[in-house]
């Protein structure tokens, strides 16, 4: 059993790290880290700032403990002045215990100074190495923001992106619908056309019946164009015999103003 959930305990990390790494954007990585590395670059600038807010209280108190000790020496000198050398004896004797403060503070400010010198000098090294670090994310953002948008580019030319690949499929299918409605039409024209199928509307003829109907106007067609002819050569058929009928002789005893010329010009001009 100890060997199974081993077993899903391995996939279930594989198929979680496969997914944070699909998840996770370098640039917001790097940008995080940069983030996480200032707020310990703040963190050392507030302790050295700590220290040396220390080290100059120390400072205070020994100037003080000084200003002290120098006191109690001018007491026990006037004391001595006096006659009184008992009260010389403990202002000494109180000035050595203040004498052993300012040692103890001195020792403590040597060592408060020591500690800001170094967390100062580990801010500085934190500084450049921020500062480095803020280069170098920089340039690795812009490497990666060219490669991933020359990756989509290479993608959209070559069909395998999503977006592409949605647009691709939707022409293909507005394509094969295309094709597919010219085929049916196609083929109820056929079927119309072969009388199949029949037209609802009565309008549509099979091919048999268009091509009598075209041999019937032809036919029409022909004989208007016989007759035609007919009576065009009918016309002058007629009027020739009449032209030839028309007697050429005249009365020598009727004058020819009165009776002969009178008909004979209509009949002239009918021939013309």
């Amino acid at each position: 059993m100890s060997g199974i959930f081993q077993r899903i305990s391995l996939i279930f990390r594989a198929k979680t790290d496969q997914a944070l790494d699909k998840m996770e954007d370098p640039r917001q990585t790097l940008d995080y880290s940069y983030q996480r590395q200032l707020e310990l670059l703040q963190k050392v600038r507030r302790g050295v700032a700590d220290v040396a807010t220390s080290r100059k209280r120390v400072e205070l108190q020994a100037t003080q403990l000084s200003t002290q000790a120098d006191k109690l020496t001018a007491q026990a000198q006037k004391a001595l002045e006096v006659g009184r050398e008992d009260l010389a004896r403990e202002a000494l004797t109180r000035r050595s215990g203040v004498q052993q403060q300012l040692s103890d503070l001195q020792a403590q400010h040597a060592q408060l100074q020591g500690e800001e010198e170094k967390l100062t000098r580990a801010s500085q090294r934190l500084q450049a190495k921020v500062d480095a670090f803020r280069t170098r994310k920089e340039t690795i953002k812009a490497t990666y923001s060219a490669a991933e948008a020359q990756t989509r580019i290479n993608e959209a030319f070559s069909g395998i992106s999503e977006e592409m690949g949605d647009v691709g499929l939707a022409i293909q299918r507005a394509e094969d619908k295309t094709q597919q409605m010219q085929a049916r039409a196609g083929a109820i024209d056929e079927l119309l056309a072969s009388g199949a199928l029949d037209d609802p509307t009565g309008m549509a003829k099979d091919d048999i019946t268009l091509e009598l109907e075209q041999l019937a106007s032809t036919s029409d067609v022909e004989d208007e164009l016989s007759r035609m002819k007919a009576s065009i050569g009918a016309g002058p058929s007629q009027s020739t015999p009449a032209i030839a009928s028309q007697p050429s002789t005249t009365t020598p005893v009727a004058p020819p103003v009165t009776q002969v010329q009178p008909e004979a010009q209509p009949n002239a001009g009918d021939l013309r």
